[in-house]
């Protein structure tokens, strides 16, 4: 498997793809020549669980600080951001696209860590972290997807079921580690779904829209119904398949390799 180097540089070759068709809309991304600087970054209004003013800032001022990373951010509002980094660029704009759910996981962090009797971490904390890297928020109009794809019925939701998707399914990256490694695609690449069950107008609206509707539901989800009491609700997702977020899966047979499209462990008990 591919190893995966972040590029050094600022590049905006790399953010051409279907993946990353829904960060160009709504921050065009191409417009700059070099990285985007904090006060471009700061141009919002966001607010953390106490509602403390969120604020990206240079790295440094953290690593002197001392304070665990979301500790940090509760307590201050303040986000570090690591400088030509697009790890921390990509977290920068799922604040911005995702901003009471963020500020909601930032909290949950710290009740948890509240709760700590020991070094181990919790099976929430874990699923918060895993949730924050690595998730893709997808929203079904028709529940037969979450089936399918639970099932790992890859053949039926990226091919027989392709012409569907934008109009009762539709993929939200939520992981900023998701969109770094989608700089550098590899085979390999696999994200992890929450499925959201929505009407289908809802892809009809604009996409600041789309967007304040799944962080508002998000957030009543992860609150209210506690969907990441642990990992059991988040399945795999081969993030190459999605149709339009790599150009090989135009071809039926990209989808042919078992290694990469794993099909459902059978429990032989």
């Amino acid at each position: 498997m591919k190893r995966f180097t972040p590029y050094p540089q600022w590049r905006t070759d790399c953010l051409q793809g279907g993946a990353f068709a829904h960060l160009n809309a709504l921050f065009a991304l191409e417009q700059y020549h070099d990285w985007p600087s904090l006060s471009e970054l700061n141009q919002h209004q966001l607010v953390n669980a106490q509602g403390l003013a969120i604020e990206f800032i240079a790295n440094s001022e953290f690593e002197l600080d001392g304070r665990y990373y979301e500790q940090f951010i509760y307590e201050t509002g303040k986000v570090p951001t690591r400088s030509e980094n697009w790890h921390d660029l990509f977290g920068a704009y799922i604040w911005r696209l995702f901003p009471k759910t963020k500020a909601l996981l930032n909290r949950l962090h710290i009740e948890e860590m509240a709760l700590q009797t020991c070094s181990k971490r919790s099976k929430t904390r874990n699923a918060l972290t895993l949730f924050d890297e690595c998730a893709v928020v997808l929203a079904v109009s028709d529940p037969s997807w979450i089936t399918a794809f639970r099932q790992h019925q890859w053949q039926e939701v990226f091919v027989e079921r392709k012409e569907q998707w934008q109009h009762s399914i539709r993929a939200y990256t939520f992981g900023h580690a998701n969109y770094e490694m989608l700089t550098q695609p590899f085979i390999g690449l696999t994200g992890k779904a929450l499925f959201i069950d929505v009407d289908a107008d809802i892809f009809c609206k604009d996409l600041s829209a789309q967007y304040r509707y799944l962080d508002a539901r998000l957030y009543e989800m992860i609150a209210e119904q506690n969907v990441l009491a642990d990992n059991s609700q988040l399945s795999p997702l081969p993030l190459l398949g999605v149709p339009g977020w790599y150009d090989d899966n135009v071809d039926p047979n990209f989808y042919a390799n078992t290694d990469y499209f794993r099909p459902k462990r059978r429990n032989t008990k």
